[in-house]
């Protein structure tokens, strides 16, 4: 097997959905429930640094990966990862990562933590993990934030579909996954039309439903991280190739799965050239402004 030939003598490729391989996001902020993700996916919670993961990247072709921060403090008692942190990695690698922000937003102070994301830190977007924060984000309580970070002109990706975190563990964890489904989004796309929104993942079980939010909604679009290709929906890997070609991006959910062996699977899919150019870095880098 090998990565798509349009990778082979450039690291071009964007990786939408990257989480840190320390510390700080796998056992910290993880805890227990990312052990019984790591379960699910067959994987370890070994860690390493990151150039140890950049040479990874680059090796299978990917020139650029966004860094999310994590702070989920409120529902699950672990530390986040702090904004700070995403930011000085980010500073220390600068032609490589984009970092995203996090920001609790059952936390009092969500709203200024999100302009000092942007404004003093300089990050480039946020990360919500509904499961894992325990909230709805069509709840009227979170219209401040949102309307926030429309003002601040960043975009947001949302966490879509079910969530291995807390698999299997008694009561998931008391991780409740209605939040993971995308028409909740739809709800925030609609009433802040200048936002724009990235449902991570295919978003099973509710794939349909994210095809139809993706299609109607002209700031929504979504991110094939979080699942190997050979298991991704057929139909959203139709509508990835034809209605949803500029509105679909490659995302791993590094170092959950890695670059290499999923650009293998994507190259064995078969898409036309153009559609590839498109999934793996074209509409990554208008929808992240680079």
């Amino acid at each position: 097997m090998a990565i798509p030939d349009l990778l082979a003598d450039e690291p071009r490729a964007i990786d939408t959905h990257a989480h840190q391989p320390t510390e700080e996001f796998l056992h910290d902020a993880g805890g227990q429930m990312m052990q019984d993700a790591a379960d699910r996916f067959g994987t370890d919670l070994e860690t390493h640094g990151y150039d140890e993961m950049i040479a990874e990247y680059r090796d299978a072709g990917v020139g650029r990966a966004v860094l999310l921060g994590w702070d989920a403090e409120t529902n699950t008692g672990n530390p986040p990862v702090p904004n700070d942190y995403v930011a000085e990695v980010r500073d220390e690698h600068d032609d490589f990562f984009v970092g995203f922000a996090s920001v609790d937003p059952l936390k009092d102070d969500c709203v200024a933590e999100a302009r000092r994301a942007v404004e003093d830190l300089d990050l480039s977007g946020f990360k919500f993990q509904q499961i894992a924060q325990g909230f709805d984000p069509s709840d009227p309580e979170h219209e401040e934030l949102f309307a926030t970070i429309e003002d601040l002109g960043v975009p947001v990706v949302f966490h879509g579909g079910n969530s291995t975190l807390g698999a299997c563990g008694p009561g998931g964890r008391g991780l409740k996954i209605k939040y993971g489904n995308p028409m909740l989004i739809d709800d925030v796309a609609a009433e802040h039309p200048d936002l724009q929104i990235l449902i991570a993942h295919p978003a099973f079980p509710w794939e349909k439903e994210q095809l139809a939010i993706c299609q109607q909604k002209g700031n929504v679009y979504m991110d094939l991280s979080g699942w190997m290709p050979n298991y991704i929906d057929d139909q959203v890997l139709h509508y990835a190739k034809t209605l949803l070609s500029d509105k679909v991006m490659f995302g791993t959910d590094y170092p959950m799965l890695e670059p290499k062996p999923w650009l293998e699977q994507f190259a064995d899919l078969d898409f036309p050239e153009e559609v590839q150019r498109k999934l793996l870095w074209e509409n990554a880098e208008r929808f992240l402004d680079l």
